[in-house]
């Protein structure tokens, strides 16, 4: 793990794919690896701008992030892009294939993209994604761009993992409340509405306003920043500039109140919760006698014969080293 660790603090893309592909990993031993490579590196890491950014399927995301850090890339920067791939439900699988959408990023020097799947995981970012952030900064990048699924209801997720949550939204989409049920709007430090260009323009700008009164409605999450509306085009190249801009303002008006570094540590918090309920979890998969005993009692509450949270109640105790607790049928 040493010299894993030097080759990914020395910017070797090899190393950092490799050291990556090691934290996403399930395996027991190689969980224990990746927790020790983490630690060599975790000095070095943590210096990066942390941009999120999410939307529905269709909104433009990795074409927005293919311009927008070949902006930052011209400019000096060094990007890395963490692309969230849903998996299916039904197989498993996923088709990784973001980083065919970002045609310049994929062959920019300064870049970086790695396509992650999702794998059931909740939230709208992969499992491994705080510990692939922190990896990416070692190895000397400076701005972090998640993109996540962009999928039901959940995505927010991403806002516990970054330091500027951007929500991509359409105009003339249809019911423009969607933004709002959602919940999105209520975590957005800034809400960007895509596709402002040619015949589009005026019905992104309306869309602005609309949403512009909706985040009037709901109120400011912070006393330090107002949440702005900006019109953008990723295909264009219009007002990512701009976009850029008022996430370094953000980035700023955080560092200087205070909160960027509250957030920071609110997220190491969260962190440790999500590590400590996926210990719980691999003991499930991994012990021997708890597997065999859930897998009868899978039985019993197929057939009928036991009540869900009798089961439930049985492999809790088991996890806690007791012996189980009496089963309760229907």
């Amino acid at each position: 793990m040493s010299e894993l660790a030097r080759r990914v603090l020395q910017g070797e893309r090899a190393a950092l794919a490799r050291a990556i592909t090691l934290v996403e990993s399930s395996r027991a031993d190689h969980r224990r690896e990746s927790r020790a490579l983490v630690g060599e590196v975790m000095a070095h890491a943590g210096k990066a701008v942390r941009v999120g950014l999410t939307g529905v399927p269709g909104v433009g995301k990795s074409t927005l992030i293919d311009q927008l850090g070949s902006n930052l890339t011209r400019d000096g920067h060094h990007v890395a892009v963490l692309a969230v791939d849903p998996s299916s439900a039904r197989t498993g699988g996923s088709i990784l294939g973001d980083k065919t959408r970002m045609a310049r990023l994929a062959v920019d020097r300064n870049a970086f993209i790695r396509p992650s799947p999702a794998s059931g995981t909740l939230g709208g970012v992969a499992a491994r994604t705080r510990e692939a952030i922190l990896l990416c900064e070692a190895a000397g990048f400076d701005v972090i761009l998640v993109e996540t699924v962009g999928v039901g209801q959940s995505e927010t997720a991403v806002a516990d993992l970054t330091d500027v949550f951007v929500v991509l939204l359409l105009g003339g989409a249809g019911d423009e409340l969607q933004g709002l049920k959602k919940g999105v709007l209520e975590l957005a430090d800034i809400v960007a509405v895509n596709k402002a260009d040619g015949t589009g323009v005026a019905r992104a700008e309306a869309a602005a306003k609309e949403y512009q009164a909706a985040l009037h409605i709901l109120g400011a999450s912070s006393d330090n920043w107002k949440v702005p509306v900006l019109t953008v085009s990723g295909m264009a190249n219009i007002g990512l500039d701009r976009l850029w801009d008022t996430i370094l303002a953000h980035r700023r008006a955080a560092e200087a109140s205070g909160e960027g570094e509250a957030r920071r540590r609110t997220q190491d918090v969260k962190w440790m919760h999500a590590l400590i309920e996926e210990r719980a979890t691999s003991r499930l998969r991994e012990d021997p006698a708890i597997r065999a005993r859930l897998s009868a009692l899978e039985a019993e509450v197929a057939a009928s014969r036991l009540l869900p949270a009798a089961a439930a109640d049985e492999i809790a105790m088991m996890l806690e080293g007791s012996a189980g607790v009496p089963s309760v049928t229907r």
